[in-house]
């Protein structure tokens, strides 16, 4: 009963640090680190550095090897405590044996297998991990651009937004996975795609200068601003379609994932540690390249390593959110584990209605009618996409419907 008490821990950190990743992010893009001046007549610079952010996210998906690491010294440490000696299993990570009725058996080893190797999958390693770079390249291409579209837009938005991850999700099943979808499945698309529509509409019909570091700064008395600005309506349309287009490469990134996993058999908590790797490495590699070759606003990478180790605010809230991360990896992979994959996702929803009601909080945004109904129909329709709700016609049910991601997607923040 104790065990089960873990449970709630579980989730509620999940959503912590879920919440903490978006809000932490645009908390960075609202830093001035230019022309900060009271009465100052010259445009104001802020923190815009999305590449580096995406190295940011790397970095803390790193952390799952510190993690693997300190569970493999417990269950060595346990093991040499119970006066035995774990036998590696054929993931190579040492298990000590656990008798049946044991406590410590109702939360699920995040570092394991999501199935038992009975499907004749065989243990990724060797030259076969570097497959795990295709989809930590497009990791790379979607966090960047979402975190661009995040400059443009309020961070519930931004989040909402998001959810046309299913759409792509979906669709990308269908067409390479050869999954089948029933027709409650396409009326959901519709209706998430219909809801980040309006999502999108509200943000550009209703001027929300308290989405913009400007104003928040003028509100509070520290800068009298008298910059002009593009409209904020053509920002924010800008904004949502940066990162409702980011979600073909994460959709991508998910179908690569399961293809992979279909064949190879590797712990998800080693598999986030070698895209961390693998997408560290990369991302490296193109801001030396855009440096040289660009080497001006987002690709200044000299330029954005100096503000975020010279302003206390940004060098602060830069390891805050790698921790985040990391520990949204941990979290949400034993909560997938432990609970369901679909409580996971129930989970998620709640993280976007928890990072609006902060955003309103702080003053970073402005209360939006038509912005609820367009979170309520995402919501009903990632529910519906994901068999939480039933569909609306009772001829739409399917006896045995088909799990489009039966592996369950692996996110990374």
């Amino acid at each position: 009963m104790a065990v089960k008490a873990v449970v709630p821990f579980l989730v509620a950190m999940m959503l912590a640090t879920g919440v903490c990743n978006t809000l932490l992010t645009k908390y960075q893009d609202m830093q001035c680190i230019e022309n900060c001046e009271p009465g100052s007549s010259k445009p104001r610079n802020h923190f815009e550095q999305p590449v580096l952010q995406t190295l940011q996210m790397f970095i803390g998906e790193m952390g799952s090897w510190l993690v693997i690491g300190a569970f493999s010294f417990y269950q060595r440490y346990a093991s040499y405590r119970a006066g035995y000696e774990a036998i590696p299993d054929d993931e190579g990570s040492a298990t000590p044996a656990l008798s049946e009725d044991s406590e410590t058996t109702a939360v699920a080893n995040p570092l394991k297998p999501a199935h038992p190797d009975d499907e004749g999958r065989i243990p990724l390693t060797g030259w076969n991990v570097l497959l795990l770079a295709l989809p930590a390249c497009c990791d790379i291409a979607g966090t960047t651009l979402m975190n661009v579209g995040l400059l443009f837009v309020a961070a519930s938005i931004y989040q909402m937004t998001r959810g046309a991850l299913v759409l792509f999700v979906g669709l990308f099943s269908v067409w390479f996975l050869k999954r089948h979808m029933g027709a409650y499945k396409w009326f959901s698309l519709f209706v998430v795609v219909f809801g980040v529509a309006i999502v999108g509409l509200a943000g550009a019909l209703t001027k929300d200068d308290k989405a913009t570091p400007s104003s928040i700064l003028k509100a509070l008395g520290v800068i009298d601003v008298q910059t002009a600005k593009p409209s904020q309506a053509v920002m924010t349309v800008i904004g949502v379609l940066l990162i409702a287009g980011a979600q073909i490469f994460t959709a991508t990134q998910f179908v690569l994932e399961e293809r992979i996993m279909e064949k190879y058999a590797m712990e998800p908590l080693k598999v986030v540690g070698w895209e961390g790797l693998f997408g560290f490495l990369v991302t490296t590699l193109i801001m030396i390249i855009l440096h040289f070759a660009i080497g001006t606003g987002y690709f200044n990478a000299k330029e954005g390593l100096y503000q975020m180790t010279h302003y206390r605010a940004i060098a602060i809230s830069s390891i805050l959110i790698m921790i985040s991360i990391g520990g949204f990896n941990f979290f949400g992979l034993s909560v997938t584990r432990t609970v369901s994959a679909t409580s996971r996702s129930t989970i998620d929803t709640c993280r976007t209605l928890f990072i609006w009601i902060v955003s309103l909080g702080l003053g970073w945004e402005t209360f939006k009618w038509l912005q609820v109904a367009g979170f309520a129909l995402l919501v009903y329709g990632t529910f519906l996409f994901n068999d939480i709700v039933r569909p609306p016609l009772k001829r739409w049910v399917e006896r045995r419907p088909e799990e489009l991601l039966p592996e369950g997607p692996i996110e990374h923040n």
